[in-house]
């Protein structure tokens, strides 16, 4: 990965894009798509999609998604506290001494999520999110007028840093990762001369409904789409699983299950053999629980894969990921679109690609 992708990437999770206001992380996206991209598209639910070979019949749609879980405040008291919901798969446990952004109709501004000290009988051991509040300085809620509103959305205040062992770790990685890939990926697919249609698409709402994903598929049509996400590392202290081991270093994730197109998988293995690529693999028996559940169901159905990242602590501020892994996954990516010739057969009953 160049020193410019990779800032690229730091600069996104760096972005505050909780769920349903995404316009500030969509507009760096497309700066950094434009010098390469033939076609800048956007819709009405938010989405940015860079364009490679606008005029090919045969159209691929990478979908990753931008947005991060986060809160929602859902109260101000008379002496200026904050009380939230979740936005989105977050957990209240690990909310306890986090610093956090909030960005409200006038603006950031920034508060605590302070706890009971333990001297005065601490946290009982199943509180939610109604039992903490954000304290932001404020001697009142006159004095958070103009400022802070219910329906604000707010972000723990975590900046990403780079580990040892090439790993990087923050909030967010959850998917802001795959909306670098789908970026990086179209790059680097333009250079390589793709001769089909490439539409990245950084997609909104995925982690509240998915809507992003229903909009962009449905205004695209696609030939096939391959959605970019995340999906749970199992290789450190606590985890269990009754599957193989999926671990940061691996390489990516493809799926395997009934949503799945088989064909569209065969394609991915294969560059994984041209590029020596390591592959994982997960099962999605039933769903996703990705973007590929709703592109999937999009104008006459669309054929879809799915290619994850590993990440470690999904959903909590520390999210941690390989750089290695995530270079892998826009290698493969890369490879298999710029193999397609148009004239793949999608069709599982059908014997040829």
């Amino acid at each position: 990965m160049d020193e410019q992708a990779k800032r690229f990437l730091m600069e996104l999770l760096s972005t505050p894009s909780p769920s349903g206001q995404e316009w500030i992380i969509q507009r760096k996206w497309i700066e950094y798509v434009k010098p390469f991209a033939h076609d800048i598209r956007t819709d009405m639910a938010g989405n940015a999609v860079g364009v490679v070979n606008p005029e090919a019949p045969f159209k691929v749609l990478l979908a990753g998604h931008c947005d991060e879980i986060g809160l929602i405040v859902s109260k101000i008291d008379d002496k200026g506290f904050v009380y939230v919901d979740a936005l989105g798969g977050i957990s209240q446990k690990l909310a306890v001494g986090m610093k956090v952004d909030i960005w409200g109709s006038g603006g950031r501004i920034t508060g605590v999520i302070g706890a009971n000290a333990q001297h005065h009988g601490g946290l009982k051991d199943d509180f939610e999110f109604s039992d903490l509040c954000i304290d932001c300085g404020a001697k009142s809620k006159e004095e958070l007028a103009g400022i802070v509103q219910v329906g604000d959305l707010a972000v723990y205040k975590r900046e990403p840093e780079l580990l040892l062992g090439d790993r990087i770790s923050g909030r967010g990685l959850d998917n802001r990762t795959g909306a670098f890939i789908v970026a990086e990926t179209l790059r680097r697919a333009a250079g390589r001369g793709a001769k089909v249609g490439v539409y990245a698409a950084s997609t909104v709402n995925e982690e509240t409904n998915l809507g992003g994903a229903y909009f962009a598929s449905a205004g695209l049509q696609p030939t096939m789409a391959i959605a970019v996400d995340v999906t749970f590392a199992t290789d450190y202290p606590g985890t269990t699983s009754k599957h193989e081991v999926i671990e940061l270093d691996g390489g990516p994730v493809l799926a395997k299950g009934a949503p799945i197109n088989r064909k569209i998988n065969n394609l991915l293995e294969l560059a994984a053999k041209r590029q020596n690529i390591p592959i994982q693999l997960e099962l999605t028996p039933r769903k996703t629980g990705t973007d590929a559940d709703m592109i999937r169901f999009t104008g006459r159905g669309v054929p879809i894969a799915l290619v994850s990242l590993p990440l470690r602590y999904m959903h909590s501020p520390v999210e941690t990921a390989s750089l290695r892994d995530i270079e892998q996954e826009i290698e493969l990516l890369t490879d298999m679109i710029v193999n397609l010739t148009g004239g793949e057969n999608l069709n599982p009953l059908d014997d040829e690609l």
